[in-house]
């Protein structure tokens, strides 16, 4: 995937399905069902931008693909189970369990400024802010772990990057689909829609 600037918007169906199946050698489980809340692991909402919604992240395919099991490894790591999550050119999103949000909120911190520092180095931008602070917020029932669930598989389509939130590369969608199938996926967005969940701090800027 040696291409220099992100175009996934550009590509041809044949070109999406290459990259889909390129991805699907470093697929992610997508782990069912989510931690109730009020158990011991907490489940959180965590988001995080590049600054200025830059599109740093998507500077190129190897760029999104890199970050995406960097930060995957990250949260393995300094949390628990990773219920959904999507990353797309200026920001990502995730779903994820943990006793210790400090721990993770730092881990994510180390990530992002080894990212800003190796991007800066091959962008040829010292001292540019890359990232900005990542927010959290705690899963306050069922019903709004599964609208979360529909919303992080459902970004790339809200921000206009795809048309279909299962083409997306970068995210848990397939493997969510393939492990509780298609007919619970659908009765799931229908039973717990986004509405307008993410207005006011989603930034709907591309």
């Amino acid at each position: 995937m040696g291409t220099t600037s992100y175009r996934w918007r550009q590509l041809n169906t044949e070109q999406r399905a290459e990259l889909l199946r390129w991805r699907k050698a470093s697929e992610h489980p997508w782990h069912s069902p989510p931690h109730r809340v009020g158990s011991d692991l907490q489940c959180y909402h965590v988001t995080a931008a590049c600054y200025e919604h830059a599109h740093h992240l998507g500077h190129s395919l190897q760029r999104m693909d890199d970050f995406a099991s960097a930060l995957l490894a990250t949260v393995a790591q300094a949390a628990g189970p990773t219920t959904a999550w999507c990353v797309l050119p200026n920001h990502y999103h995730l779903l994820v369990s943990t006793t210790d949000l400090p721990q993770l909120t730092r881990a994510l911190g180390r990530l992002h400024g080894r990212s800003a520092y190796a991007w800066n180095a091959e962008d040829d931008a010292r001292g540019r802010t890359v990232f900005c602070r990542s927010a959290d917020r705690a899963m306050r029932s069922e019903a709004h772990m599964w609208a979360t669930i529909n919303y992080i598989h459902h970004n790339p389509v809200h921000h206009g990057y795809t048309g279909d939130w299962l083409e997306w590369p970068w995210s848990s969608a397939r493997a969510y689909v393939a492990q509780v199938g298609m007919a619970h996926a659908e009765a799931t967005w229908r039973e717990y829609p986004i509405l307008d969940y993410g207005r006011g701090w989603d930034d709907p800027a591309r």
